[in-house]
């Protein structure tokens, strides 16, 4: 009795979270662009703009970005489990009571949610690796520049 009491709370609250994840999933693809377009200008200048202005402001813009990036990475594959995972239930449920539209339903937004958190996640994970080869070429440039006046 006490099962079925938990079971029915468990499937209300992940009943619930499938918008919140759907939202969550378009900020992070929206995000993931958005640092496409600072990561554009970071390579034609603005890496460069930011070294001019000293070793710690690179290091902390460098950090930040590379952190911002690393987020997407992690977070977005995570919700787009989550958004395959939420729908599966209700939609293997509806198999059973053989209503196959409710299932149809059900697996378009499994696998729209698993491609978007993949995508976004694949774009932060090269923005990622991008930023780190790039804000280390700058901090090395900015070394050898002070040992070569120092």
């Amino acid at each position: 009795m006490f099962a079925g009491y938990s079971l029915s709370l468990l499937h209300q609250i992940t009943s619930v979270l499938l918008e919140p994840v759907i939202w969550a999933l378009l900020f992070f693809l929206a995000l993931a662009f958005y640092e496409v377009g600072l990561a554009v200008g970071e390579r034609f200048g603005g890496i460069a703009r930011i070294r001019e202005q000293g070793h710690k402001a690179l290091m902390r813009t460098g950090r930040r970005r590379i952190e911002r990036a690393d987020f997407i990475t992690r977070l977005a594959p995570m919700l787009g489990l989550m958004g395959t995972l939420i729908p599966l239930g209700p939609g293997l449920a509806a198999l059973g009571e053989g209503e196959l539209k409710v299932l149809t339903t059900a697996m378009m937004a499994a696998f729209d949610t698993t491609v978007i958190g993949l995508l976004a996640g694949m774009i932060g994970f090269v923005l990622g690796r991008l930023r780190r080869r790039w804000y280390d070429a700058a901090l090395e440039s900015l070394q050898s520049r002070a040992e070569h006046h120092g």
